[in-house]
């Protein structure tokens, strides 16, 4: 019995560990886009205004949406 409460509070251990190490790894990087992704982007929002694309804010999303199931596509 306590050779079981040993090996769950070890394992328990090893991932609070490695939560720990995988937190600090995040929290030191210091991401910053380049030039050329952000041009990229800019291409990218740009072919898609001159294709029509309507962006739809989440009320408008919910108006237009199916909620019937199945029946939707009777």
């Amino acid at each position: 019995m306590t050779t079981t409460l040993i090996i769950i509070l070890v394992l328990v251990l090893i991932a609070l560990a490695g939560w720990a190490i995988a937190e600090l790894k995040y929290k030191s990087l210091d991401y910053q886009a380049s030039e050329t992704e952000k041009q990229a982007e800019q291409q990218a929002v740009d072919a898609a205004r001159e294709a029509d694309f309507d962006e739809k804010g989440i009320k408008e999303v919910i108006e237009t949406i199916s909620t019937k199931g199945f029946k939707a596509a009777e």
